[in-house]
């Protein structure tokens, strides 16, 4: 026998073969005794047990094998300038559990020594018009013989959030519904009662609110009825209140998460708003809610559930008010608690709103609009209304 053995080794590495020379074991005589026995002689010797090899490790077991690559953590989109595009939540920061907020409780009677509570520190409502059950103590009459007061509804405390349902009888409703269809497609004050536009917002570079919808800015003049509830029911001065205006959401349309406050540069004109005011002009069956992500609709006494995602939600009815406050009455600061969003129309939806500044605001559209326009409009309403 040669005294050595080849031993072909495969390299997984580079794909190689080596011829290895070794050297062959000595392997001692066997003795007679042991070749006379053989394998299953007969023998009385003693036979050995055979010992099984150690196993040799394989040349894979010396080679360093790297996991596979982790995926890089995804960075995030990048402007024109290099500059990371602002999330949703960069815009409208969750609120921590330390934010006040109360709700109210889904069966509490009306109580204007709650509701005085809860608005001391907004702009509020002028509670002398309602009486002790939460109704208007005036009463209307539509054209139909048919009489409605207002009945006024606390839907959150803290912040405030309120609703008056007959805020607009059914001969107001149609009168402005009629304002939005007569004024279709008018770009020019002249002979108009409003001028269209593309829904505004105020301009920023970290908005990320999305309108779409019409707007119609109204003449002072041509709103009487809703500047004299308007001011009788948030207790105000004419000369604060900014441009009243309509506005249409056609199925699938939407205002996405936004504030009513006014940008820092912009509040030369009358200061921050104070207070919204939106009316309901039609009833809409599915969707077109006003939501407020950080607030939690009227809690039943008998649940014990605590549901994170019941959101305080107004739904569109006919003729309903909704009211908040978007900035605290002592020095405009925003309450940045009433985030809110209308959301996406199922069907049709129509309102009328205004907003109450802390100053004197001046109007800019239309051109020549003015408050004073509508003081004797608006004081034969109030006649009328019996709300002198």
């Amino acid at each position: 026998m040669s005294s050595t053995f080849t031993l072909l080794l495969l390299c997984t590495t580079t794909a190689r073969a080596f011829i290895l020379p070794l050297p062959v074991p000595h392997i001692p005589p066997v003795s007679s005794t042991e070749h006379a026995a053989g394998f299953g002689a007969s023998s009385t010797s003693k036979k050995k047990t055979k010992k099984k090899p150690k196993s040799k490790s394989s040349i894979l077991d010396e080679i360093q094998v790297d996991d596979a690559p982790t995926q890089a953590p995804l960075t995030p989109k990048l402007d024109r300038f290099g500059l990371p595009i602002p999330t949703e939540d960069d815009i409208f920061p969750p609120l921590t559990s330390d934010v006040v907020r109360v709700p109210v409780q889904e069966n509490d009677g009306f109580s204007k020594e709650k509701i005085a509570e809860a608005i001391k520190n907004h702009q509020g409502i002028n509670l002398s018009v309602f009486d002790d059950n939460g109704h208007s103590i005036h009463e209307e009459r539509s054209n139909d013989g048919t009489s409605s007061r207002w009945t006024l509804k606390m839907l959150h405390h803290d912040p405030p959030v309120f609703c008056v349902d007959n805020f607009f009888s059914d001969s107001d409703v149609d009168t402005y519904v009629s304002m939005i269809e007569s004024n279709e497609g008018s770009s020019s004050a002249e002979n108009k009662d409003a001028v269209q536009m593309s829904s505004p917002t105020f301009s920023s570079s970290l908005s990320l609110s999305r309108r779409t919808s019409t707007t119609w800015f109204c003449k002072y003049k041509s709103v009487a009825t809703l500047l004299a509830k308007a001011q009788r029911l948030l207790n105000v001065d004419l000369q604060q209140i900014e441009e009243p205006q309509l506005v249409r959401y056609l199925t699938g349309q939407e205002f996405s998460w936004h504030y009513d406050e006014i940008p820092p540069n912009q509040l030369s004109n009358g200061g921050q708003r104070l207070a919204t005011l939106l009316v309901y002009l039609n009833d809409v069956d599915a969707g077109g809610g006003t939501i407020f992500r950080d607030l939690k609709s009227p809690i039943s006494k008998s649940s014990k559930r605590n549901d994170d995602h019941n959101q305080l939600t107004v739904r569109p009815k006919r003729g309903r008010a909704l009211v908040f406050f978007p900035a605290y009455k002592k020095d405009g600061t925003p309450d940045n608690r009433t985030l809110h969003k209308g959301e996406v129309a199922q069907d049709k939806k129509m309102i009328a709103q205004l907003w109450i500044h802390e100053r004197e605001y001046q109007a800019s559209v239309p051109e020549g609009n003015y408050q004073i326009e509508a003081v004797d409009g608006v004081n034969k309403e109030l006649a009328r209304l019996g709300l002198q």
